[in-house]
This record gives structure tokens, sequence and C-alpha cells, in this order.
């Protein structure tokens, strides 16, 4: 009742978020352009210094392991995730980037700190981390279409610096150290994160075509993947690894989020179909009301 309690929460202030995007755009306080280039400050700025945040605690040997086998684990259950999008998406590159990334961030750590404890949200740290540099390489490799191979200039991106910088931070210790100014501007940039991107998202709704929005069948099924076929197959595999069950359980609710805003915030910024993309994120968050307790139920039961 008390994670129930919480989502309730969340999807709540998400939507409060949306519905002030929503209203300045149609009042004409937010243009089209104005949330692309919100949508880039988001990029570039905040979701970054959201990264580098996450690495600012202390570095001690049970931290070091925990963000080692943490960090595999990580990898694997998006790599997992991708290989379920990538063959159940053929052709389809926003349903494809929309169901194999969820909403780690902003859904899966209040989440994380109420089932688990506030301590466990280092746990997916290097989720989060190794997600949204996924979503800027091969997630936009798949909205864009590109055949090429990935060199190594598609790593110097805002969110890969981020990750680097974080873990010097970490691993030197100065993260924990830093003055108590710095540390406010990071947090203040921070709360920034879920405010802002839910906003562009209000816009991108105030443009969308709400009689389409339950009547397209492929919504539903970016959905189902994301909120349930994923999470359960996650949770399998995490199964299969030698962990402490609130770690185990910490990835798996990361897992189960519902479709990231950031699909909707790099289909803009690439010139496709924000629009649909915005519809994966909103129909998803709804239906994660009813998923996300049912699913992380189950796996925590399995695990």
């Amino acid at each position: 009742m008390e994670i129930l309690g919480l989502l309730m929460g969340q999807i709540v202030t998400m939507f409060l978020y949306m519905a002030v995007g929503y209203w300045l755009f149609r009042i004409g306080k937010i243009s089209q352009n104005g949330s692309g280039e919100l949508a880039a400050l988001l990029v570039w700025l905040v979701i970054p210094v959201v990264v580098i945040k996450s690495f600012c605690v202390e570095s001690t040997q049970e931290r070091i392991g925990i963000l080692g086998i943490s960090t595999v684990a990580a990898a694997a259950s998006l790599l997992l995730s991708i290989v379920v999008s990538r063959l159940l998406f053929r052709g389809r590159p926003l349903d494809h980037f929309a169901a194999a990334f969820s909403n780690a961030g902003f859904m899966g750590i209040p989440l994380v700190q109420a089932a688990l404890g506030q301590d466990s949200v280092f746990y997916i740290v290097s989720f989060i981390a190794i997600l949204n540099i996924l979503q800027w390489t091969y997630g936009v490799a798949v909205i864009t279409e590109k055949k090429q191979g990935i060199s190594p200039a598609v790593f110097l991106n805002p969110l890969a610096g981020a990750t680097l910088a974080g873990l010097i931070l970490f691993f030197t210790g100065w993260g924990s150290r830093l003055p108590a100014t710095l540390m406010g501007t990071l947090s203040g940039l921070s709360a920034l994160n879920a405010p802002l991107a839910m906003m562009v998202l209000g816009v991108y709704v105030a443009q969308a075509d709400f009689k389409t929005l339950w009547t397209d069948p492929a919504l539903y099924k970016v959905s189902a993947v994301r909120l349930l076929l994923i999470p359960l197959l996650t949770a399998g595999l995490l199964k299969l690894f030698s962990m402490e069950y609130a770690m185990a359980g910490a990835l798996l609710i990361a897992a189960s989020a519902p479709v990231g805003a950031n699909v909707a915030v790099y289909a803009q910024i690439h010139g496709k179909d924000y629009i649909y993309a915005s519809k994966t994120v909103v129909v998803s968050t709804l239906l994660s009301v009813a998923s996300l307790p049912l699913v992380i139920g189950l796996g925590l039961a399995v695990l």
C-alpha cells in the first residue's frame, strides 16, 4: 500500500507539471520553438547534472563493490530491454526507443526510496547513467535511422562526460566533500529535471489529438512491452545474479517504470514525430498506475 500511495502521488505530480506546460502553450506563453529550446536545456545541462550529483557520495569499499555489481546487472537488464524492443518493433524506431528505455529517474528513484530505503537509491545510479548514455548514443541512432557504426566520437556528448566526471568525483572522494554552495547548486539544477521534462511534455500533449490517444493499438503494444513483458523478463534475469535482495529489487523497480519522457525530447530535437512519442509517455504512465504495483509485487516475490 505504501508503494501504491507513493506511485499515485508521483503520477499526480507528473501530470500537474504537464498541466502547467499544457496551459502555458495554450495561452501562448511557450511556443513550439521554445519547447525545443527547453528540451535542449534538459539534454545539455539538467540531465548531465543529475548524473553527476548521483555520484557525489562517500567512496567506501562496500559502495565500490555495489557499484561494480549493479553496473553489470544494469547493463545486462538494459541490453535485454533493447533486444526485446528491437525484435518486437522492427521498422518502428519511436516504439523501439519508447519500449527500451524507462523513466527510471523520476519514477524509479522515489519508488526505490519508499520500498527499500534512501540508501538503496545508490543501487540504480549505474542504471540511470547507462540508460542516459544509451539514449544519447544507441537511442539517437535508432530514432534517426542511421546505419553507420558507432564511432568513438559518439561518446563525446554531455551525458558521457557527466558520467566520467561523476566517476572521478566518486573514486577520488571529492564528490562527498564538495563545498555546500556547489552541492546546493547541483541540487537546484537537478531539481529542474522532473518539472522541466514534464512541462515540455505538456507542451507536446497540447499539440496532440486526444481523440486518437486511446484509439491507437500501437500505443497499447508499446505500453504492454514496457510495463509488463520487459519487467518480468528482467526479474528472471536478475535472479541469475548473486546479489542482495535490496539491490535486485531496486534494479527491478527502475526497469519497471513507464516510458521515459526523453523519447519525446529526442524526437523533437531530431525532427521526428514527437507528438506520437509524447503519447507513448502519457499512455504508459497512466497504465502504470495498475501495472507497477502488480509487476513489482510479482517480481519481488520471485527475487
